[in-house]
This record gives structure tokens, sequence and C-alpha cells, in this order.
């Protein structure tokens, strides 16, 4: 696929790597085909309820003139607005991008900000050219390593496959009985809910290849994967008081790939 790469890598300054598989030119192919229906849908909307006023004041002429220029900019505004809405919303996802199992991501491996999903969308004018057939932004996804258009060169963002991940056997690495939060249920539900599957995978993957991480990287990183997930939950300083980083991690791991029953 001239020379292109399938895999995100991403190096953290630790030394250690992490691989998300790339999307394809096809499933973004695609999930651009789902995404343009739905904006066509709702364009058809607008337009119809411009053409409901435009009858009811057709005696008026500005109420016309009104009418199809609304029309123009509410297009506009759609065609435009649609990603930037969603992609903020789902996180760096569309309606197709979700069908799909796609996802817009910093390529650095950092969160995706407002300031990149504004632009990448912006550049989305020059990426349909001509006239609307993508031939530009198709041709961009063919000829750079990482299939990006030129929304994403400039952004600096990629788009990934997202993988479901079988559940891990956690319990060949650790048992609830070692977990002090698991006396607090509903703190640990709150957890589960704050943290992303892609961080959850982070953090099962530091402890499972801890002994791969030089000594010296090691406690530097559980201090910052712990003070991370501080922040999306706060237990009792009772039961987090005196656990190591990495023991806190530990904790949170376990949490969320707790098998519970139903």
């Amino acid at each position: 696929m001239l020379g292109k790469t399938v895999a995100l890598q991403i190096k953290t300054p630790e030394g250690v790597t992490f691989e998300i598989p790339l999307a394809s030119p096809v499933s973004r192919c695609l999930a651009l085909a789902i995404d343009l229906v739905v904006i066509s849908f709702l364009t058809g909307v607008v337009a119809y309820v411009v053409s409901l006023l435009a009858a009811a004041g057709m005696a008026i002429p500005a109420i016309a003139d009104f009418g199809n220029a609304a029309l123009m900019v509410a297009s506009f505004v759609i065609s435009m607005g649609y990603g930037m809405f969603m992609e903020w919303f789902w996180r760096g996802q569309t309606i197709g991008k979700r069908v799909l199992k796609l996802q817009v991501m910093d390529e650095r491996g950092l969160n995706l900000s407002m300031k990149q999903i504004i632009l990448r969308n912006i550049f989305r004018a020059v990426d349909t050219l001509p006239t609307n057939l993508y031939f530009i932004g198709g041709l961009s996804c063919l000829l750079t390593k990482r299939c990006q258009r030129l929304g994403d060169i400039a952004a600096g963002t990629v788009v990934v496959r997202k993988i479901k991940v079988e559940q891990p056997a956690t319990d060949q690495i650790f048992t609830a009985d070692e977990n002090s939060f698991a006396e607090f249920p509903h703190l640990e539900a709150r957890l589960r809910q704050e943290v992303t599957p892609n961080e959850a995978r982070v953090a099962l993957d530091m402890i499972t290849r801890r002994e791969e991480i030089e000594p010296q990287y090691r406690l530097g990183i559980f201090t910052q994967l712990a003070d991370h997930f501080r922040t999306k939950c706060e237990f009792p300083e009772n039961v987090s008081f005196g656990l190591s980083d990495e023991q806190y991690v530990r904790n949170v791991v376990e949490t969320l790939y707790r098998r519970t029953s139903v």
C-alpha cells in the first residue's frame, strides 16, 4: 500500500512503545459515505422547513429571498459543524466512524483538542475538491504513510481502528482480596464510568509488562498513572494512604477488569 504503516507507534519518554492500528482508506471512505448520508438528511430537513416558510410567505418576496439565503447558510453550517460537533461529543467519532469502529486521535497519543477538531474540519473544504468528490483528500490518504488527508496533516491527527479487546485473565495477576478499593463499590462504579477503554488498556499493559521497563523509569510511570487515576475518582484517605503508586494502579486495574456477576 505505497509503503504505508499499518499501525501508529507511540513511544513514551520512558522508552515504552504502544501500537494502535490505523484506519485504511477503504474504511475511512465507508465511514465518510455514512456521514454524507446523515448530512444530506439533516440538510433535507432544513430545506423542507424553509420550503414551508417560503410557501407561507409567497406573497412577500423578501421572505422567499430570506429562505433561500437561510438554506445556503444552514447547509454550510451543517456540512462544517456536523463533524466538529460529533467529534467533540463522541471524542473523535462521527456516526460513520462509530459504525465502522474508527476514531480520530492526536498523532502523538495525546488527547484530541478542540483546536485540532476545528482545524481538521475546516480543511475539509480543501479535501473535498473538486466539487465535493474528495479527490484531494483521497489522494492524500493514499500517498501518506499514516493515511492522512490534508486536514489530518494540518491538525496533527490520525484516524485509528478501535479493536475490541477480550477480557484479560486478571485473576492470574491479582485478586479482589488484595484490592482495598473493593470496600467502596459506589466509588468503583464511578471509576469504571470515568476511565476510558484506552486508559484501562494502558494501565493493564504497564502492570503486565512492568519487568520490561527499566527500574529508573518504572517509578515515574506508575506515579504518573496513579496521579492521573486519582483525578478520575478519589477514594477515602484511610484506604489510599500508604499505598505505593504501583499498588494504587494495580487496584485501579483490578477494579476496571474484575468480572462482576449479574
